[in-house]
């Protein structure tokens, strides 16, 4: 798989997670749900970003090490 297809499989995940959150906030209301969501699902944002720019970077310097190797 490419890590373009990774980056976006990575980003359909996240969407998914998001969707079935809001489903779960409809029944999870106290404080240990509001602690989960800002321990972890506030953050995934920013670390998806970090986690998609360096799968660019990574397709970048593969697709170069191939160039060169030709």
């Amino acid at each position: 798989m490419s890590t373009q297809g990774s980056a976006s499989n990575l980003a359909q995940a996240a969407r998914i997670l998001t969707l079935e959150w809001e489903k779960t906030k409809d029944h999870w209301r106290d404080v240990k749900s509001q602690e989960f969501e800002h321990k972890y699902l506030e953050e995934l944002p920013g670390q998806l970003a970090g986690a998609t720019a360096a799968m660019e970077e990574i397709d970048l310097l593969l697709k170069k090490v191939r160039s060169d190797c030709e």
